[in-house]
């Protein structure tokens, strides 16, 4: 249970960043929800879809590969410098192919007007993915709170940004009269999704000045053959990952050219801020990787490895399924986050939570090949999700629109945590406790129905009842939960 602390402890400080962080920016969701309509939502929803894959492709594998070579081999320092020329090197010459094909590209993703999208893009993903290894080795030396802190001033920023330019901006330009002549050139009035674009850019310049003196303070020295093997390792990683980013995002990409073009953005646009509600859960996973990969690659040298993995699992499960309850029990609350424009799109929230669920539980389940250095199953698992992805997307969007990307979502994730379950049991076994594992899914997922035909149906007049109906629900979870894990028990009497 120590280690499980200390996993937990580590979460938390990278959670300062990740989720409190993540957290604040989701908090731009109702402005964007309301300064936009869903067309031009549509546009900052792609933008940032293709963000997320090309930031997979530069980084192909490397960051994982850090951290197990950092591990094995004697001289770390080299690992890191090797590591972090090879970034470089991509990374610049991404950003020199964006900047010069910018016009070229713009056309090409039906923005011809605006070529600065692509140069935003550019400088976003190279910055990005370039800082993605300092902030590796930040988190291989333990130092939580340095990563944590430079996290937070990115987010800060990025926040800032937003609000001068969306908000202020065009207030003052259209309430003062010397607004025109000082500020009327970046916004004439109204707000403009390029500034959302180039508030990110800002913030991970400034990230990139922060982590210099882990960029400068190292000895520069490139090896060929370490290189070739941290590449033979991570470039399933990068197969694994591009999969991954593509069940994640290519519903949002597959949206504007599988619909009319009248309806596409709109549509895109309705759906990508209804996913943004299931954010709590990705912040969540997203604070759990940070803290878990270091951990689990420390753990495997311990004799009670496997067990403390399986006990991961579960207590995983137990948060992701209370937040599932929580969101999903108070939805009435919770979709005021998004603006009206945006409701119709809410009952794909429910899907898009579950299917958060598989994919945390398939990210712990992963492990088993990474251990082994397997991880060209890894890769095998995630481009088999991504053809059921894919497929589904295709095959759904023009028949029942995005409420075909969510059901694409939900299976794809659903199959890849079955089929990497079932090959890690051959393979690397650890005795997961999968009695209870299904028995807080069936619960949540029955609370939930419950909360459907009870509060909603019998109690529909009176939101105050419904919301004290789902709350007795939300606490019957909790107590199961008490009574079936004493650790859990202990805790909350404790608290």
């Amino acid at each position: 249970m120590g280690s499980i602390r200390s996993l937990a402890g580590q979460t938390a400080v990278y959670g300062i960043s990740s989720v409190l962080g993540r957290l604040l920016n989701y908090l731009l969701v109702p402005m964007y929800s309301r300064v936009f309509l869903p067309e031009e939502a549509g546009v900052y929803v792609e933008i940032y879809a293709y963000v997320a894959f090309f930031i997979v492709i530069l980084t192909y594998g490397m960051e994982t590969a850090f951290f197990r070579f950092n591990q094995s081999e004697q001289e770390p320092r080299k690992v890191y410098s090797t590591t972090v020329i090879s970034l470089f090197v991509t990374s610049l010459v991404f950003i020199v192919v964006g900047i010069v094909f910018s016009g070229q590209l713009a056309s090409m993703l039906r923005y011809p007007e605006h070529p600065e999208y692509i140069i935003y893009f550019a400088f976003i993903v190279g910055l990005d993915a370039f800082t993605s290894i300092p902030f590796a080795r930040l988190r291989a030396e333990n130092k939580a709170m340095r990563f944590a802190m430079i996290k937070v001033v990115n987010i800060a920023i990025n926040i800032s940004l937003n609000l001068i330019l969306l908000l202020l901006v065009p207030y003052l330009y259209n309430n003062y009269s010397w607004g025109p002549e000082i500020i009327g050139f970046i916004g004439n009035g109204e707000p403009v999704v390029g500034h959302i674009f180039l508030a990110n850019l800002i913030a991970s310049v400034v990230v990139f000045l922060l982590l210099m003196p882990e960029i400068l303070k190292i000895k520069l020295t490139f090896s060929r053959a370490l290189f070739r093997r941290m590449i033979s390792y991570a470039f399933p990683l990068l197969i694994l990952g591009l999969a991954g980013i593509a069940n994640e995002t290519v519903d949002r990409i597959l949206l504007k050219y599988l619909l009319p073009q009248d309806i596409a953005m709109y549509q895109l646009g309705i759906y990508g801020m209804c996913f943004k509600i299931a954010i709590v859960m990705s912040i969540f996973i997203q604070a759990f990787r940070y803290a878990a990969e270091p951990f689990f690659f420390a753990q495997q040298k311990s004799t009670d490895a496997k067990a403390v993995y399986a006990d991961v699992l579960k207590y995983f499960v137990i948060i992701m399924t209370f937040l599932f309850l929580s969101i999903m029990l108070y939805i009435d609350i919770v979709k005021y986050f998004v603006g009206e424009n945006f409701h119709s799109g809410l009952k794909v929230v429910p899907i898009l939570l579950y299917s958060h669920v598989f994919l945390g539980v398939f990210y712990n389940l992963s492990i088993w090949y990474k251990l082994t250095g397997q991880t060209r199953f890894g890769a095998y698992i995630s481009i088999f999700g991504t053809a059921i992805s894919v497929g589904l997307n295709i095959y759904l969007i023009p028949r029942i629109g995005y409420m075909g990307s969510a059901w694409a979502n939900f299976a794809c994730y659903a199959v890849m945590m079955v089929i990497s379950y079932w090959l890690g049991q051959k393979y690397y076994p650890v005795k997961y406790d999968m009695k209870r594992i299904l028995a807080y899914m069936g619960l949540s997922a029955g609370l939930w129905a419950m909360s459907i035909l009870v509060a909603r149906n019998l109690l529909s007049e009176s939101i105050p009842a419904q919301l004290a109906f789902n709350t007795v629900l939300l606490l019957i979870f909790v107590i199961f939960v008490a009574f079936s894990e004493p650790r859990v028990q202990k805790l909350l009497m404790r608290k």
